[in-house]
């Protein structure tokens, strides 16, 4: 007989599934960290409350290009690291105090695995549900490079915890986690060594937003390109990383070379659920897996891996669990996202190298910033927005921005996307106040 009639695993966005509509249900909610998952705890926004002060302090090193009598002295690690988490871990105390005293709700704070059909043995006991939820994330990959697992390394769950900085920090890895990280401890005074096994850093970006970003960040740091790897090793509080091209030495080593969904980890083949090739749970519109019952939402099925995405699973898969007879799907587009380095990065839809590879007939264009009346005034001469159309229907197909308020500029394309508004109408149907930053995007539009 089944032990509960829900099991969540994982109370990351896992946690928003209990709407009043659960409150006759008798739940188990299994998450082994604090409540909140990676993005309250360790992720998105702790990163953004390091990233912020960070850009002060850039700032602050480039007052005199305009003008402006600033310099940079120092960073207080401690107190910046202190005031982030002093407001961060309340939160997940606080969260896991109500869900205790929720007399439906057990908690398990441990780590769960699937050992038969529907079966979750958490620390010792084995509990069961008609009806699972795996929201149980993903989780930091670690490279299989030898000597690595011999070496103290942080990953993206510790690195935002050390107890102060260190004087030179080499990172292994030049994806998004990289770039915020790198941008940060290079803003706070340490010397900061990239090593990326590509061309460019942010692989996954169009090509001309990761050569600009590529370049940004070689003007600041030591950005060593199609680096391989041999070995690392440590002796005397020196972590040594010998490569190709020659050897890197620091006095701390991140390790940010991707994360990986945490399906397998879960056991989730033991119930007979079905991964794709990538390790991500495969889930259909409305967040059902194989196995009738079994759901999953967030980064153990989406490869963004994005916590607006996780957000957005969550509604729908709550509200399809309680009402069957009026299932929803998410159908929100394309899935944007955004980078808060330094230059803040953002993009929606297709690259242009998918556009290509599918054969899409298309019109781009890449504006700078430079051209639009704020961008002038910033002296701006490295931000762009980069745009590409359908030559025939003038849909937008893809937005990609590099530089400042990108994440910002972006959401008005994304709008027009949703609500499939041709290029020509999202340029010319609306006004673009002057002389405000989203005069790029409104000349980038004309153009098009």
């Amino acid at each position: 007989m089944p032990t509960h009639d829900l099991i969540i695993i994982g109370a990351g966005s896992g946690n928003s599934i209990l709407t009043p509509d659960f409150d006759d249900w008798r739940v188990a909610l299994v998450e082994e960290g604090p409540l909140g998952g990676t993005c309250l705890n360790r992720g998105c926004i702790p990163s953004k409350m390091f990233v912020y002060p960070a850009d002060l302090a850039l700032a602050a090193r480039r007052g005199s290009s305009l003008g402006v009598h600033t310099s940079f002295e120092s960073a207080d690690w401690k107190g910046i690291r202190d005031r982030i988490f002093d407001r961060i871990d309340p939160i997940a105390d606080s969260g896991m105090e109500y869900r205790l005293r929720q007399d439906h709700v057990d908690l398990y704070p441990a780590r769960g695995r699937f050992t038969g059909h529907k079966q979750l043995e958490v620390d010792g006991d084995t509990i069961s549900a008609d009806t699972i939820v795996l929201a149980a994330g993903a989780h930091a990959t670690i490279p299989d490079i030898p000597g690595l697992d011999s070496v103290d390394h942080h990953t993206s769950d510790t690195i935002m915890r050390i107890d102060g900085l260190p004087e030179r920090m080499t990172i292994i890895g030049g994806g998004y986690i990289a770039a915020e990280m790198g941008h940060v401890f290079d803003a706070f005074g340490t010397h900061v060594t990239m090593l990326v096994r590509g061309p460019h850093m942010l692989r996954d970006e169009d090509d001309d937003i990761s050569i600009l970003a590529t370049a940004a960040y070689r003007e600041r740091m030591d950005v060593r390109l199609r680096t391989s790897i041999q070995l690392v090793s440590q002796a005397d509080g020196v972590i040594t990383v010998d490569t190709a091209g020659g050897s890197v030495e620091s006095e701390l080593l991140l390790v940010a070379v991707g994360r990986t969904p945490n399906g397998a980890s879960l056991g989730v083949d033991m119930t007979g659920v079905e991964m794709d090739e990538e390790g991500y749970v495969v889930v259909d519109s409305h967040g059902r897996t194989s196995v009738d019952g079994i759901w999953a939402l967030g980064d153990i099925s989406s490869p963004e891996q994005l916590k607006h995405k996780a957000n957005a699973d969550a509604r729908i898969v709550a509200h399809n669990i309680a009402h069957p007879d009026d299932m929803r799907a998410l159908d929100l587009g394309p899935v944007p996202h955004a980078i808060f380095g330094h230059p803040h990065i953002a993009g929606v839809g297709p690259t242009e190298r998918d556009v290509v590879a599918a054969g899409t007939p298309y019109v781009k264009v890449v504006r700078e910033y430079s051209g639009a009346a704020y961008g002038w005034a910033m002296e701006d001469t490295t931000s762009v927005a980069k745009l590409m159309a359908h030559a025939e229907t003038r849909r937008l197909l893809g937005a990609h921005i590099i530089g400042p308020q990108a994440s910002t500029l972006i959401q008005q394309l994304i709008q027009g996307m949703r609500f499939g508004q041709t290029v020509d109408q999202m340029a010319r149907d609306q006004w673009y106040i002057h002389p405000a930053l989203p005069e790029v995007i409104e000349q980038a539009l004309l153009e098009l």
